[in-house]
C-alpha cells in the first residue's frame, strides 16, 4: 500500500519559509490556494507583509497557470492530492475542519474552500498534506474570525457539542441580559457557528454532530440549536442517517441544514435524499491482504478482553470488544480505538485478533486510498474516530447545492422567495 510514502509529510517548504507562527502560516497557504479569487482580498494585505516582493509577484502572476515557476517550487502548497476544483461552482468554508471530510465532500461537487479552521496541530498536519493549507486556529478567538470572508455561500461544520444552560427568559429580562440565542448558547461552541451565521449570512449550512445531541437533557440542548438557528432566519431540516449506508459501519449522526430565508422564504424544497452505496459495502472490502504484525492484538491484550467481556457478560451487560463480521458492518470507530481496537477487531485464521490499520480505519470513513496519513498511528485512530462519513456529506451537499440552484433560479426569474 506503500506505507512509507504516506508517512512522509510534505516539504512546508513555502510557509516555513516566510510564515513563522501557526497563524502566519493559516494566513500565507490560505491566500496561495485563492490568490486567483475574489476571495484573495481577505488573506492579500497580510501576506503581502509576510512575501518578498518578487515572490508576491511571481503568485499574484502565476498561480492560476499549471506547471508555473512558483507552482514548480512549491509543490507542498499545489501538488497535493486534493486541489480545489479547476472551475468551482460555489463556495464553502469548512469549520472544526479535523481532517478534512468536509472538504473532500465539498470539493466532489464543485466546490471550492476560502477558509478552513482546527485548534488540534495533528489535524492540521494531516489536512495541509491533504489540501495544501494550514487551517487557522481556535475559532472561538476574534482574530481567527477577522479572516473568515464577506461573503460565501455554504457553512460546513462537525461542532463539538458542549452542555447548554438554559435560563428562564422572564430571569434574564430582569436582569437586563440579553435573550435568543445570544444568551441561550453563550460559552458554546456553537454559539460560534450561530455568531458567523449571523455576521455573514451564507445561503445554507451543513452541521453534523452525533445521534445523543437529539436526546441530551431530554431533547432541551436540541431545542435550543433548532430555535437558536431559526430565530436567525434560517429554514432547518435535520435528520439522523446511519453511515452504513455508504461505509461497512453502522454510524448514526444527526445532519442539520439551513437555508436563508431572507433570501429565499419559507418551504424551501429540500429533503435529504440520500442515494445509498450499491452494493451495499462491508468489511472485506476494507480490508488489507497484508496488514503487519503490529496489529495483531498481545496474548496479554486479547486474554484482558475475553475476561472483560465475560465478566460483564455475567453481570448481564452488553460490554465487550467486537469481532466485525467480514460480509457486513462493523460498530462505530470512535476516537479511543488506539486504546485497544476492541469495538472492531478482524479475525485470524490460526491467530489472534487484529485491530484495523490506519489505512482500513480511512476507508472505513469512506475516505479514498490517495488519502495522505502523516500522523502516527495513534494519532491517525484520533483523526479517523472523530471524523465524517465522507460520501454521507458528499451526497448531503449535493442536495444542498441541488436546491440552492432551484432557489436561485427562482430569484433570477423574479419570482422572488417562497412564501
Amino acid at each position: 500500500m506503500g506505507a512509507r510514502e504516506e508517512h512522509v509529510a510534505p516539504s512546508r517548504i513555502l510557509v516555513e519559509s516566510f510564515a513563522h507562527t501557526p497563524l502566519e502560516q493559516a494566513i500565507l497557504s490560505h491566500w496561495c490556494q485563492n490568490a486567483s479569487t475574489k476571495f484573495a482580498d481577505t488573506y492579500e494585505s497580510r501576506s503581502l507583509e509576510l512575501l518578498p516582493t518578487d515572490i508576491y509577484r511571481l503568485i499574484s502572476n502565476e498561480v492560476v497557470c499549471e506547471g508555473s515557476p512558483f507552482q514548480l517550487l512549491f509543490p507542498d502548497v499545489f501538488d497535493v492530492p486534493f486541489p480545489p476544483p479547476d472551475h468551482p461552482t460555489f463556495s464553502f468554508i469548512d469549520l472544526f475542519a479535523g481532517i478534512g471530510g468536509f472538504r473532500i465532500a465539498m470539493q466532489r461537487i464543485g466546490g471550492k474552500c476560502v477558509f478552513s479552521s482546527e485548534w488540534n496541530e495533528a489535524a492540521k498536519k494531516t489536512y495541509f498534506a491533504n489540501f495544501g493549507e494550514v487551517p487557522f486556529g481556535d475559532i472561538t478567538k476574534d482574530e481567527t474570525k477577522a479572516f473568515i470572508p464577506p461573503k460565501f455561500d455554504v457553512l460546513c461544520a462537525g461542532f463539538p457539542c458542549q452542555p447548554f444552560s438554559i435560563a428562564g427568559v422572564s430571569k434574564k429580562n430582569s436582569l437586563g441580559r440579553a435573550t435568543g440565542f445570544e444568551d441561550k448558547t453563550q460559552g458554546t461552541l456553537f454559539f460560534d457557528v450561530c455568531s458567523i451565521l449571523k455576521s455573514r449570512r451564507p445561503k445554507a449550512f451543513l452541521l453534523e454532530n452525533v445521534k445523543n445531541l437529539c436526546s441530551h437533557d431530554k431533547g432541551r440542548t436540541f431545542q435550543v440549536i433548532r430555535e437558536s438557528l431559526e430565530e436567525l432566519d434560517y429554514e432547518v431540516f435535520y435528520k439522523v442517517i446511519d453511515g452504513q449506508h455508504y461505509v461497512p459501519q453502522h454510524r448514526e449522526r444527526i445532519l442539520i441544514v439551513g437555508f436563508d430565508r431572507k433570501r429565499f422564504g419559507r418551504n424551501v424544497p429540500f429533503s435529504f435524499d440520500i442515494s445509498p452505496a450499491i452494493p451495499k459495502p462491508t468489511i472485506a472490502g476494507i480490508l488489507e491482504p497484508k496488514p503487519e504484525a503490529k496489529y495483531t492484538l498481545t496474548d496479554k491484550l486479547w486474554n484482558y478482553l475475553r475476561a472483560y467481556a465475560e465478566k460483564h457478560r455475567a453481570a448481564g451487560n452488553g460490554f465487550g470488544y467486537g469481532i466485525a463480521p467480514k460480509d457486513g458492518v462493523s460498530r462505530t470507530l470512535s476516537a479511543r480505538y488506539y486504546k485497544d481496537g476492541s469495538e472492531i477487531l478482524i479475525e485470524q485464521p490460526g491467530k489472534n485478533p487484529r485491530r484495523l490499520t490506519p489505512r482500513e480505519c480511512a476507508r472505513l470513513m469512506g475516505y479514498p486510498d490517495e488519502f495522505q496519513i502523516v500522523v502516527s498511528d495513534t494519532r491517525a485512530y484520533q483523526q479517523f474516530g472523530n471524523s465524517v462519513v465522507m460520501p454521507l456529506m458528499a451526497d448531503i451537499a449535493k442536495d444542498i447545492v441541488e436546491t440552492l440552484s432551484k432557489m436561485e433560479e427562482r430569484r433570477f426569474q423574479g419570482k422572488g422567495p417562497l412564501p
